[in-house]
């Protein structure tokens, strides 16, 4: 039996002091439980995050720049990483290449893989590269050079062509963009082969 406030008082601290911490035991014994037991699908291993810590990725870059000419050239990536043991070249994957001319040409290169070397200032790309032209030529082959400095981009292989007059086939192909007051350019050489389209090539009405 109590006494009056002053006991009651002393009564409710006294059992505090047992049932508190005997709460927190249990409250902490719950959550060493549930972390032991999760052995769900989300559970990653260690090496896996050792791994993910040591590889150097960056998601989504973008670089662009100006060429000598004044061309302005721009690139974007799904993802890019430094070369193993090579800190002046970066690895890329899914790369789209702009290179906008001023008098208006422009030239688009998109291909699965890509590496750019900063110390020559150069992209190569490879995989399946496929290469469109403003002017109306799609050319697709395995592997280009793109000059970021002298704005040239040249194959490295075979080629095939589409053109506004029919299809080609060619080794190389040299596109150099607008110089000072000259127009861009683009050559193709090495066992040229045309086969003429009489209704893809441009009417007189369309040229005037």
């Amino acid at each position: 039996m109590f006494k009056g406030p002053d006991n009651f008082h002393s009564y409710l601290v006294g059992w505090s002091k047992v049932v508190l911490p005997l709460c927190g035991i249990g409250l902490l014994s719950t959550m060493f439980l549930f972390a032991k037991s999760n052995d769900g699908p989300d559970e990653v291993p260690f090496t896996e995050i050792r791994d993910i810590a040591q590889t150097q990725q960056v998601r989504s870059p973008r670089f662009s720049g100006i060429t000598a000419g004044g061309a302005v050239f721009t690139g974007t990536a799904k993802s890019g990483a430094p070369e193993s043991g090579e800190f002046n070249k970066i690895r890329l994957e899914e790369v789209d290449f702009t290179l906008n001319n001023p008098n208006g040409g422009d030239l688009r290169i998109s291909a699965t893989q890509g590496q750019i070397d900063n110390t020559t200032q150069t992209a190569r790309l490879s995989g399946l590269a496929r290469v469109e032209l403003s002017s109306g030529y799609t050319m697709e082959t395995n592997s280009l050079v793109a000059n970021f400095e002298s704005g040239k981009v040249e194959s490295e292989g075979a080629l095939e062509i589409r053109a506004p007059y029919g299809r080609l086939t060619a080794g190389k192909m040299v596109f150099q963009s607008a110089l000072d007051d000259s127009n861009e350019q683009i050559v193709f050489t090495q066992g040229v082969r045309l086969v003429y389209n009489r209704n893809e090539a441009p009417t007189k009405d369309a040229d005037q």
